[in-house]
Parts: structure tokens; C-alpha cells; sequence
């Protein structure tokens, strides 16, 4: 999209995006996730016309239960409201997918609020198992998908 640059950024560059997408009204120190300075770990931001507007968190995480190995977690996935519906999320898994395929990452899989489930379906993950509760943010579900 013209104006839109996707780029890895650092751990802290995402917390001002998290916090007002993701933790509003809450401590700007739960916007740091365990892991976020993980030397495996990929923080990706989206700029519309040089202003962060994106973000996807990237953790190289297993998924015991699913047996997803070898695999990546997107966490602290946000676009600013006022940036909603522009493809900018689109843009940007698909970026990460891209980057995580050429290191032969096999799984991205993630905690997907019940808000956004749908968005993911379109871009082609999938959901597995049953709904549950993260505390104090809300119901999820584990999605996930195949990148080859």
C-alpha cells in the first residue's frame, strides 16, 4: 500500500501500540511480553507515512499440546483503531510469514482473541481446540497455520 512500510523494529517500540490497542487503561509494563528480548524473537512494525501504526510480536515458541515444532507465536498483534480495515494486518503477517518461511519455520500459531478470529480465518489460519479464558484480557482461541 503506498505510504506503508513494513520493517523489523525492537521490543520497546512496540509497547506504545500494545498498550493502546491491547492493554488500554492498564500499566504500560504489561506490554512487555516474556520473551520479547529473546535473541530468536522478531518484532515487526508497520509505518504509514513514517508513523508506527503496526505491530506483530514474533516468538520462537513450541505448542506442546498441537505439536507444533520448530514454531513461532505471534503475540501483541495491534493496528491503531484509527488504521483499521486499510490491509495493514494483512500486510504485515504477510510479511512475517515470508520472513519465518525463509528460515524454514514450519508453524505460526497464537492465543487469537474471539475479536479477531475472523480476520485470521481469512488469511487462512485455522482454529483448534476449545475457547478459553486469558485472565484479565479476555476469550481466545488457538489458531494456527501451515506455512508448508
Amino acid at each position: 500500500m503506498n505510504g506503508f512500510e513494513v520493517k523489523e523494529i525492537k521490543a520497546e517500540e512496540t509497547y506504545p501500540v500494545r498498550h493502546s490497542e491491547l492493554r488500554k487503561g492498564r500499566p504500560l509494563e504489561e506490554c512487555k511480553f516474556i520473551g520479547d528480548e529473546r535473541e530468536t524473537t522478531i518484532h515487526i512494525g508497520g509505518f504509514y507515512r513514517n508513523q508506527l501504526v503496526a505491530v506483530a510480536t514474533f516468538l520462537k515458541q513450541d505448542h506442546t499440546k498441537y505439536k507444533f515444532q520448530n514454531a513461532y507465536q505471534l503475540r501483541g498483534m495491534a493496528v491503531v483503531k484509527e488504521h483499521h480495515k486499510k490491509g495493514f494486518g494483512k500486510i504485515l503477517l504477510t510479511f512475517a510469514e515470508t520472513l519465518l518461511l525463509q528460515q524454514a519455520i514450519p508453524y505460526i500459531w497464537m492465543n487469537a482473541r474471539i475479536s479477531a478470529v475472523d480476520f485470521y480465518k481469512k488469511l487462512g489460519y485455522g482454529t483448534i481446540g476449545n475457547v478459553f479464558e486469558i485472565p484479565k484480557i479476555g476469550m481466545h482461541y488457538i489458531m494456527f497455520k501451515k506455512l508448508y
